[in-house]
């Protein structure tokens, strides 16, 4: 059916995945505002209440994921979709959820140690806790997407922009195509979606010279230099893909490190 189905399917999954996303942020976000005090018995109260919840949603979007994913392959190859269900596990980012979601009293805490105003520190913690439960949903998009694609027989995919605004990270990352062996990279915030390309053959780095040339003009428009072909300035030394931890590949500019081992005092 081509390109209408395709667009249908792309239509639903964007529609249900993003109203997943955004139900459980409101119920994550509401359950931290209607705590009464910010202490450790709060924080396990609030573990107890929400993690169920965000657990059971990043399998839901893993599912939903798997469904989109299998009928559009199946649509680009001739054969029938059979979803057949992906394995997410609890710990996405290899660490205990409960350690991850308490993190946000965490940064309360610290800031609160540091003199902040409460409503502050409150505000801090509750930014975090927006973050953490918007990857957390990204990250179980992009591993069920691996999967999926990996059974389907997909070599090649690109990340597919969604939503009224991008930044420019995603705009320029998804010019380009990338392999399925490799998960999508993301940042925190990102809401691009893995799409699979049809095909075996590797249709080269740039896919969408467009794009690209777009984005180089808007950059150009703003620090007054630009060139398509990426040298003025390199956008390979600007726009990096760095391994992250938790996340995995992460979208990062380069002049953005992390602390590692090296910078804790006394390590």
């Amino acid at each position: 059916m081509g390109e209408a189905l395709q667009t249908a399917l792309t239509d639903r999954y964007d529609a249900l995945s993003t109203s997943l996303r955004d139900r459980v942020v409101q119920f994550v976000l509401g359950a931290f505002d209607s705590l009464g005090n910010y202490r450790d018995s709060d924080a396990a109260a609030f573990l107890e209440r929400v993690l169920p919840t965000v657990l059971a949603a990043q399998q839901q979007m893993g599912q939903i994921t798997d469904a989109y994913l299998s009928a559009m392959i199946a649509d680009m190859m001739g054969a029938a979709a059979a979803p057949v269900g992906v394995q997410l596990p609890e710990a996405l980012r290899g660490v205990p959820p409960d350690e991850v979601y308490r993190r946000p009293f965490v940064t309360a805490y610290t800031a609160l140690s540091q003199g902040k105003p409460y409503a502050q520190a409150l505000g801090e913690a509750r930014t975090r806790l927006l973050s953490i439960t918007e990857t957390d949903m990204q990250l179980a998009r992009t591993h069920a997407a691996q999967q999926s694609m990996r059974r389907g027989g997909v070599r090649y995919f690109r990340r597919a922009l969604r939503g009224p605004k991008n930044c420019a990270l995603c705009t320029i990352a998804s010019t380009q195509r990338y392999k399925v062996e490799k998960l999508m990279p993301i940042h925190p915030g990102c809401n691009c979606k893995p799409e699979p390309l049809p095909g075996n053959k590797d249709p080269g780095h740039i896919i969408d010279d467009k794009l690209l040339r777009e984005a180089h003009a808007a950059i150009a428009k703003g620090v007054g230099a630009s060139d398509a072909g990426g040298r003025t300035p390199d956008y390979r030394k600007i726009i990096v893909v760095r391994e992250h931890g938790e996340y995995g590949p992460l979208l990062a500019v380069a002049r953005h490190d992390f602390t590692g081992p090296k910078d804790i005092p006394g390590s």
